[in-house]
C-alpha cells in the first residue's frame, strides 16, 4: 500500500541545502533527490523547494524527523490519507518547533475528541478556550509560515548537480 505527500522546505541556508536532498533521499531510498531550489523572497539569503512523494504510510513523519536535524529550516511535510490511516501535516518553525496533526482528505486538520474534551476541562475562560484552539490548530506555525509560502519564486537550482 502506497500513500503520497508534498515536502515544503520553505526556508534553508544555501549551505544546507545538498543536505537536506541528502537525508530526504535516505528516507525514501533512492540515491539522488534534486529538489528544484528557489530563491526566497520572504528570507533574502535562504533557498526554498518542493518535491511530490510516494512511499507507504508514515514515511511522511520519517521525512520531518530526518529535516528536523537543522532547526533553522522552516518546512511542511503532508502525508495523504490511505487505506485505513489518517493524512497527516507536519510543520517546522525555528525556535517554536514541530507542529503535528492529523488532515482530513481535503487538507483540513483534524483534532481528536479527547484533546478538546481535555481543552474543555481545563479552560476557565472564553480567550483560554480561543488560545488553547489556536495551539490545537497550529495557528501560530502557519501564521509564521505564511509569508514564506506566497513569497517562494525565482529560478530553480539543483544542488547535487554544482557539488564537484
Amino acid at each position: 500500500m502506497q500513500t503520497r505527500g508534498v515536502i515544503y522546505i520553505h526556508s534553508s541556508p544555501p549551505a544546507v541545502c545538498p543536505h537536506v536532498e541528502w537525508a530526504i533521499g535516505r528516507v525514501l531510498g533512492t540515491a539522488t533527490v534534486k529538489l528544484g531550489w528557489s530563491p526566497q523572497e520572504a528570507e533574502r539569503g535562504t533557498m526554498c523547494a518542493e518535491r511530490a512523494w510516494t512511499a507507504e504510510p508514515g514515511v511522511g513523519a520519517e521525512i520531518a524527523k530526518a529535516l528536523a536535524q537543522w532547526p533553522m529550516l522552516r518546512f511542511e511535510v503532508t502525508e495523504d490519507p490511505s487505506a485505513g490511516v489518517d493524512g497527516e501535516r507536519i510543520m517546522h518553525v525555528p525556535g517554536r518547533g514541530v507542529y503535528r496533526a492529523a488532515m482530513s482528505a481535503g487538507g483540513g486538520i483534524m483534532i481528536a475528541e479527547d484533546r478538546i474534551r481535555a481543552l474543555l476541562a481545563t479552560t476557565t475562560s472564553a480567550e483560554a478556550l480561543r488560545g488553547g484552539l489556536d495551539q490545537l490548530l497550529g495557528l501560530e506555525w502557519d501564521r509564521e509560515l505564511s509569508p514564506y509560502r506566497q513569497a517562494a519564486g525565482g529560478d530553480e537550482q539543483s544542488w547535487l548537480s554544482q557539488v564537484s
